[in-house]
Parts: C-alpha cells; sequence; structure tokens
C-alpha cells in the first residue's frame, strides 16, 4: 500500500527480514499493514529514522524524502 516503503527498502538493498527485525515486529505484521495500510506511528517514526526521511514521504503525502 506505501509504496515508498518498499522503495527505500529496494535503495538500500534491504531484505524484508533485516527491516522488521530493525523495527521490532514480525513478518505477519510488517505483510498486515501492507494489506491494510493501518501501521502505528510509533513503527512509522522508527521507519523515517530507519530511512532518514519523514514520515509524510512514506505514507506517500510527499514526493520529497
Amino acid at each position: 500500500m506505501y509504496n515508498n516503503i518498499n522503495v527505500e527498502l529496494a535503495k538500500r538493498n534491504m531484505p524484508v527480514g533485516e527491516f522488521i527485525q530493525k523495527i521490532g515486529v514480525s513478518r505477519s505484521t510488517y505483510y498486515a499493514w501492507q494489506r491494510s495500510g493501518n501501521i502505528p506511528a510509533t513503527k512509522l517514526i522508527k521507519m523515517a529514522e530507519l530511512f532518514g526521511c519523514s514520515v509524510d514521504y512514506l505514507l506517500g503525502r510527499t514526493d520529497a524524502a
């Protein structure tokens, strides 16, 4: 659902397994988020810090990382 998360993973050549470990969730939780688009704010902030970008970018609200 949030393509910019996948873009950032691809840019860093980061496997999903490594990513979910860094943000502290299970694989099934991550894929549930992909389907529903319902990601907790605390995890979005963690992702933004990990990728060095804004939450708005991750959510597709802006094109600028």
